[in-house]
């Protein structure tokens, strides 16, 4: 049986399950969920996913949600196919990927899904930003960044000098700060825009950055 994904093709988590659908070799059948019709929010979705969000799949009568999860899931199920060390199996390696997402998650995406969704969400419901909350969160996101350049000076990606799922973490809302304005943020530092380059031109995020 496919993979069914059920999300809407542009946004952020979606792709991210696509990415990794890709990076895997793992076919998958892509189920719109109308995010302007409210599909989301109905009965029979929020069924599977309780908190009226995108994406989930159904693996075979398997239902799990939270893009983060299922990423992991589908390395962890998939081991020999696609892309090898998305996340390592060597226990002290496994651990710098843990230590690297964790990163990803509280020091990039909270301050990159803030500017975008003033600059690019917001703009998209003809709506004005908060450029107080703009200002406040690129703040935030350069100081962070300015760390990245000091560990990307010692080693290719987050974890070490191999890809894995944490620096792919990033392509979704990282991509997103270019149309919000702010693509100086990862091109402006030496290693930050070397590693934004390598992850960014893979084929795995051509083939899903413009719709899972």
């Amino acid at each position: 049986m496919v993979l069914k994904l059920y999300g809407y093709p542009q946004s952020t988590c979606t792709r991210l399950v696509a990415l990794i659908c890709k990076e895997k070799d793992i076919p998958y059948e892509l189920n719109v969920v109308d995010l302007t019709k409210g599909e989301h929010k109905r009965p029979d979705y929020k069924a599977k996913q309780p908190f009226g969000q995108i994406p989930y799949i159904d693996d075979d009568g398997f239902i799990l949600y939270e893009s983060r999860a299922i990423a992991r899931y589908l390395i962890k199920k998939y081991p020999a196919k696609g892309t090898q060390g998305l996340i390592p199996s060597d226990p002290q390696a496994e651990a710098l990927f843990e230590q690297a997402a964790s990163v990803e998650v509280s020091n990039f995406n909270t301050f990159a899904a803030g500017v975008v969704a003033e600059k690019v969400f917001k703009a998209r419901r003809g709506l004005q930003p908060d450029e107080a909350k703009v200002t406040e969160n690129l703040a935030s996101l350069n100081a962070k960044l300015d760390v990245y350049e000091v560990i990307l000076e010692k080693q290719d990606y987050l974890a070490g000098d191999n890809v894995t799922l944490a620096d792919l973490q990033h392509l979704p809302y990282g991509s997103m700060l270019f149309p919000a304005g702010h693509s100086d943020v990862l091109t402006s530092r030496k290693n930050v825009a070397r590693w934004w380059n390598a992850i960014s031109t893979r084929q795995s995020w051509n083939a899903v950055k413009g719709g899972a």
